[in-house]
């Protein structure tokens, strides 16, 4: 290829996993960073250097093997990926924008200077703080981690002053940051793309439901009226403009019972909400991500059809190596099912083990067919 076909990409999960089967698709070498010896990126032919995500130096050796840079993971060194970028290397999206997206409440401040709707935060520096944001928010509200959470994880929801000092057991008050409670009808997601040469494209709006603060279940097209699919749209497009680089972002939002949308928060990476479009758009976001980052023209991000899709997480349910159980079942009993597997050797509660979209058409066949193909595959 004209500016080379080899990407390198930080993170060995299965976001990586589906970005290299794309790549490779595409006619690219493909080379990863992370620390699982036989991990899911491994298994579908991709290059590996055993070394944690966080490991500036392994990201090094990583751009020296490669002539795109991008992530699967927010959870790097930016320094490192500084350091590259101004020395000619091709890192997107841009460092600047995965350190924003790193500390949650920068992100948040991000949003808020740029006039974009989001929930209520306050900083939080010391246990006084925190009180005055529970006069401020009144019960219940949130403490978050600013750093390093995901699924939830780093989130809790505070109802009374004891519930304050249950979390300050588990987090450094100085890592936190209060959010107000938002009593919301749904939560949508779009994923949007842009290239090297600045070109938008913006997939359908989705509608995630979340349990356990997972992602459980995400719907195309979300049960929204044309208003709010229009407000959606816009406030995707204007939180891109704050957004520096190319490849896919994940936007998440909030529908509020009073009609508005905010935004929640940014992943800037193809993401849980946008498996989907693997099976039900004409681009699927990894292919998307390959495009965006080496250069090349952006594809159509519509659904295939007028039908409906319904994306479900597969998670673990036990301890131990991963068996898969139930697949034939899903197919000889789910009609337009497609089973996505990740290839992780040992599952766990909760954890991610792969995902099922069924294509219908209509959304209400979509989320039966899914959560039937979910009932009887097991891993």
């Amino acid at each position: 290829m004209e500016n080379g076909n080899r990407i390198g990409i930080i993170g060995d999960g299965q976001l990586g996993r589906m970005l290299t089967i794309d790549a490779k698709r595409l006619g690219f070498e493909v080379t990863v960073q992370g620390p699982t010896s036989n991990s899911p990126t491994r298994q579908v032919g991709a290059e590996q250097i055993i070394a944690d995500f966080k490991d500036g130096n392994a990201t090094r050796e990583l751009a020296q093997r490669s002539d795109y840079l991008t992530v699967e993971t927010e959870h790097v060194d930016t320094l490192a990926l500084f350091e590259l970028s101004a020395n000619g290397a091709r890192v997107n999206p841009s460092p600047e924008t995965l350190r924003v997206v790193q500390d949650k409440f920068a992100q948040k401040l991000l949003l808020k200077n740029a006039g974009i709707p989001t929930a209520r935060f306050r900083e939080i520096s010391n246990y006084k703080d925190i009180l005055e944001a529970a006069k401020d928010f009144r019960y219940p509200f949130l403490l978050k981690s600013r750093f390093g959470a995901y699924d939830g994880r780093g989130n809790r929801v505070v109802k009374t002053k004891k519930d304050i000092d249950d979390a300050l057991i588990t987090f450094k008050v100085q890592d936190l940051y209060a959010e107000a409670f938002v009593d919301f009808q749904k939560e949508l997601a779009i994923m949007m793309a842009r290239s090297t040469s600045g070109d938008i494209a913006a997939y359908p709006v989705t509608e995630t439901i979340q349990k356990n603060n997972i992602c459980h279940m995400v719907l195309a097209p979300a049960r929204i009226d044309y208003r709010t699919n229009d407000q959606a749209q816009e406030l995707a497009k204007d939180t891109m403009e704050v957004l520096k680089g190319a490849g896919v972002f994940g936007i998440e939002m909030f529908l509020t019972k009073s009609g508005r949308v905010l935004i929640n928060e940014i992943a800037p990476r193809v993401h849980n909400s946008g498996h989907l479009t693997m099976d039900a758009c004409i681009t699927p976001q990894f292919e998307q991500q390959i495009r965006a980052i080496a250069g090349m023209p952006l594809g159509d991000p519509e659904m295939r059809d007028r039908g409906a899709a319904v994306m479900v997480n597969i998670l673990g349910d036990r301890q131990g190596k991963a068996q898969l159980k139930g697949l034939s079942d899903v197919f000889l009993e789910v009609p337009n099912a497609h089973v996505h597997i990740y290839g992780k050797e040992e599952t766990k509660p909760q954890r991610k083990m792969g995902h099922i979209t069924v294509i219908a058409n209509s959304l209400e066949e979509a989320i039966k067919n899914a959560e039937l193909a979910r009932s009887l595959i097991s891993i």
